[in-house]
């Protein structure tokens, strides 16, 4: 398995559940946008690195940006850096995306998919690729009713935040692969410090993604079978909203890598204005980007 599809499956991993760090319903509807520093690891390295940004600020709406690139050995075998962000509106206790945006390089090579949900139903409208990449396409009729993977766990947060558990099914289209996404409640754990993360009882999250089309026609049989993790959740500080505090997601090179929660706090005005605009341009999500990324856990 190449290496930079093992960090586009890592990327959209991460990214899809750190989306969950702002959007709970039962945050107040002016509360302050939160940003969230990650590091992901495997191996015993730092693979990666990820910032969101989370805006909930417009009541009936969300917003979420993120930045994420890889860092360390990972770059030796092809480097890659991606910033975007969906937005869209609650609509009854249901998430419904207006627009996803993500953008990026991979080896150097421009990268980015562009969706809009007119009538709600997905349109690419920019797909940007490896134009070597042989994928098989993911007919339309089974893109309907999916969201992206941001709302996805806007809906799971939405649900946390209700009822206490994680027990969920949704469907995810990135533009390019369909995902059946399930998570269940698994219990409460006490996390056990590991260097400056965030640790102490969280809510225990297990989740099964199962790929069903957009596959790569180099893909092994093992990219057709169920990919499990857990995302643990509770507030990082007396009065916060729940958010991700720990992660394990599967890679299918590195084994499970462990995404822990190394900052958070309110985001600064800058990157504020840049979540504002999250499905605006996928570049404006980036504005804190590059000061995370120099900053190691």
């Amino acid at each position: 398995m190449p290496i930079q599809a093992t960090v586009s499956h890592a990327s959209l991993a991460a990214a899809s559940l750190l989306a969950a760090c702002g959007l709970l319903a039962a945050a107040p509807a002016a509360a302050e946008p939160l940003r969230a520093l990650y590091s992901v690891r495997g191996g015993g390295l730092q693979m990666m690195q990820v910032e969101a940004i989370f805006d909930v600020d417009t009541p009936g709406r969300y917003s979420v940006t993120a930045a994420w690139r890889t860092t360390g050995m990972a770059r030796l075998f092809g480097g890659a850096e991606f910033s975007g962000g969906a937005e869209g509106r609650w609509v009854g206790n249901q998430a419904r995306p207006q627009r996803y945006n993500v953008a990026g390089t991979m080896r150097g090579e421009a990268r980015r998919t562009l969706m809009e949900y007119p009538a709600g139903q997905p349109v690419v409208r920019i797909r940007q690729a490896d134009p070597d990449e042989q994928r098989d396409p993911v007919p339309e009729a089974q893109t309907r009713n999916t969201t992206d993977q941001f709302s996805a766990v806007a809906q799971l947060a939405r649900i946390i935040a209700e009822t206490g558990r994680c027990d969920a099914q949704t469907v995810i289209y990135d533009g390019a692969r369909r995902v059946e996404m399930q998570t269940r409640t698994a219990g409460r754990d006490r996390l056990f410090p590991w260097s400056s993360a965030w640790h102490g009882e969280a809510l225990r999250c297990a989740f099964t993604g199962l790929q069903t089309a957009g596959f790569k026609q180099d893909d092994s049989e093992r990219a057709r079978e169920p990919q499990e993790g857990v995302a643990w959740m509770a507030p990082p500080r007396p009065g916060d909203m729940p958010i991700p505090v720990r992660l394990e997601i599967p890679s299918r090179l590195f084994g499970a890598m462990t995404i822990y929660l190394m900052e958070v706090g309110p985001a600064a005005p800058a990157a504020r204005a840049a979540s504002s605009s999250a499905g605006s341009a996928a570049g404006a999500s980036a504005a804190g980007a590059p000061s995370a990324a120099s900053r190691g856990p």
